[in-house]
């Protein structure tokens, strides 16, 4: 199937100008600046939302700022709660990038959706997205009664290197007695930075997220002589897979992470885990912020959403 008009279109106009920086051609501050102007230009803009609240919650290495989305139409509390974690490459993104995504997931999911701007590299490097964004949840959970959740039902989400974080703590919950996860939202996860797949070959150019890319997002990331099976990099790696939560994961036809998507979830599938993938077959990676361009952006998120609900009600 071949790339949806609008899409194709985006990637028509970038290609219109090749000598244009790209992220990867910036410095990690140059890159987040870029990353913005492009959230602002792409991102769903003014959905309307319940409440919003910005607050920070203690750290390991300091306070995490989270922004913490009311849905419209939220029922009576306590509320269901899905602790969501940016993707960017752990060196770009933030609140703000995902921002509308963030409100119309809130929405479509009827959860309290409480977004996380974890620590980002260079600056900090691994394992500390990891830190924060497992420190965070285990504070949603301590704080769930305050916050009007239901502690049973905490979901975790995130797109891209946020969906790699949300597979990390969903792990990292298992393994140390909670906090209790009950779903995971996985969208383009990248699950393994070494892993050879046909979908790195086809789509390393031309696609919005290039190897390139990736390659600087990783080299930023990742201090040299880590253990790159680390399976709080690498949560493909974890041998033993069993008893995580159910998952919903969600790829694209055009995007170099599409098959390590499909193969942590068929994965965790063989050990028992209830899975349902989802392939968007006319989509790029990044395609969950750009729903003011892309009508079928709206679409997959409702889809989405509805996935938390329903294993969360």
């Amino acid at each position: 199937m071949a790339l949806d008009p609008q899409v194709a279109a985006i990637l028509q106009q970038s290609a219109a100008n090749p000598d244009a920086p790209t992220i990867a051609d910036l410095p990690p501050e140059g890159g987040r600046a870029m990353y913005r102007a492009m959230s602002e230009m792409f991102d769903l803009q003014d959905v309307p939302i319940g409440k919003i609240e910005d607050r920070k919650i203690p750290g390991p290495a300091g306070e995490i700022p989270i922004r913490i989305y009311t849905p419209v139409a939220a029922g009576a509390t306590p509320l269901p709660c899905l602790v969501f974690y940016h993707g960017g490459g752990f060196v770009i993104g933030d609140l703000e990038t995902h921002d509308g995504a963030c409100r119309a997931l809130c929405n479509a999911s009827g959860c309290l959706l409480i977004a996380v701007d974890y620590r980002l590299a260079p600056e900090h490097v691994f394992p500390a997205a990891v830190e924060d964004s497992f420190a965070a949840l285990q504070w949603v959970a301590e704080h769930a009664a305050g916050l009007g959740v239901d502690p049973n039902r905490i979901a975790v989400g995130g797109d891209s290197a946020g969906g790699n974080l949300s597979a990390v703590v969903s792990q990292l919950a298992r393994d140390n007695d909670g906090p209790a996860v009950a779903f995971q939202l996985l969208i383009y996860p990248a699950t393994d930075a070494d892993v050879d797949t046909p979908s790195k070959k086809e789509n390393a150019e031309g696609y919005f997220l290039e190897q390139k890319t990736m390659d600087f997002f990783y080299g930023n990331y990742v201090p040299a002589g880590t253990d790159r099976t680390d399976p709080r990099l690498a949560p493909m790696q974890t041998a033993d897979l069993s008893g995580l939560p159910p998952a919903y994961i969600v790829t694209a036809q055009f995007d170099p992470l599409r098959d390590e998507g499909r193969m942590y979830g068929e994965k965790m599938r063989a050990a028992g885990v209830p899975v349902e993938i989802v392939n968007y077959e006319t989509m790029i990676h990044g395609f969950l912020t750009m729903g003011g361009i892309v009508d079928a952006v709206k679409p997959a998120i409702e889809a989405a959403g509805k996935a938390v609900k329903k294993a969360l009600s």
